[in-house]
């Protein structure tokens, strides 16, 4: 390698999932200290909208990508960045757009494609014209009679059983089981005041699964399924990060034949591919109990915490994460 590179590592971003990404951050951290001729830039988007150093300092991110640190007057220039932040501005497009507009290499996936996935109607719309299996769904734009009607019927041809989710939010934010009539229209309401889309999906029951799908050396890996084992039915955010947790992970699912396993695979790699991924993505699943694979979610900035099993499922295929990172970091 030889030459150094001075990589940006953007955390926070002040939304529902910001502690998360801090987190996040220092498992790339610690990667990014394991190579060579790499200097880490740390960035964080604190929740009053200041942007910090590693020791509080404040600092701009610049147009011709750089860092200005406010305080010691120094300047950065930038060779690629990290965009280390769960939920908006990071899996929205916004950040990725600022990086285009700089020229700045980043990884994961760019704005057009982070949009797609982080607006799950639209997701689900690309999926049903790439013929991939999701759930049964129907989404509106805002609460009145003729929506709310549209959702109580969906509810009644579903077994009375849904979730009415905010479109653009994290997987486990704004997300609500109805299993009353009554009480669609409050959770309709309340999905509205976090997202301007409303999506119904009806339950699926069985296990939880997910991939790793990433870029290595010029091929597009796609791990085996891993899996969530959770105790309470529903994944929540609080059951997802709460240090008592009796969520179970294994990197590979067990006892799903091979067949599943493969179907579940191209299946991820059609909408990575078809929904013009970069780099990464964690793609989630459902196995309903009559064996069949369901795509739930596309996560375009999965999640480095301790528990999360993106780099688990990576690692588990032979490739350390900090040889990833080299890869995409030296490539640009």
């Amino acid at each position: 390698m030889g030459q150094s590179r001075n990589v940006l590592l953007i955390c926070g971003g002040g939304g529902t999932e910001h502690d998360i990404s801090l987190i996040s951050a220092k498992y790339f951290e610690s990667k990014l200290a394991l190579i060579p001729d790499i200097n880490t830039v740390y960035l964080c988007i604190e929740r009053d909208g200041r942007r910090t150093n590693k020791i509080g300092q404040q600092c701009e991110l610049r147009k011709a990508g750089e860092v200005f640190n406010k305080e010691t007057q120094e300047t950065i220039a930038l060779d690629y960045a990290i965009p280390c932040i769960h939920g908006p501005p990071g899996e929205n497009g916004h950040i990725q757009a600022v990086f285009e507009l700089m020229g700045l290499p980043y990884l994961g996936a760019n704005p057009e494609a982070s949009i797609s996935c982080f607006n799950k109607v639209m997701t689900k719309l690309w999926l049903d014209k790439l013929r991939v299996e999701n759930n049964p769904y129907t989404f509106a734009r805002e609460l009145n009679p003729q929506t709310l009607q549209d959702f109580e019927e969906f509810f009644e041809k579903n077994n009375q059983d849904i979730y009415i989710k905010a479109t653009h939010q994290g997987s486990s934010v704004g997300c609500y089981h109805i299993l009353k009539k009554e009480l669609i229209k409050e959770k309709m309401s309340e999905a509205l005041k976090l997202s301007p889309i409303v999506l119904a999906e009806r339950t699926s029951r069985g296990r939880e699964l997910e991939v790793a799908a990433f870029d290595y050396q010029g091929e597009l890996h796609i791990s085996s399924p891993g899996e969530i084992v959770c105790p309470e039915g529903f994944y929540t955010f609080e059951e997802k990060y709460n240090p008592d947790s009796k969520t179970v992970t294994n990197i590979e699912a067990k006892g799903i034949d091979q067949e599943i396993q493969d179907k579940i695979r191209e299946m991820a790699r059609v909408a990575f591919i078809g929904l013009g991924l970069k780099d990464l993505a964690r793609i989630d699943f459902f196995l309903t109990e009559d064996n069949v694979p369901l795509i739930n979610e596309i996560n375009t900035f999965p999640g480095h915490t301790p528990i999360s099993m993106f780099p688990m499922m990576m690692e588990n295929l032979g490739i350390k994460y900090e040889d990833y990172l080299k890869n995409r970091i030296f490539k640009n």
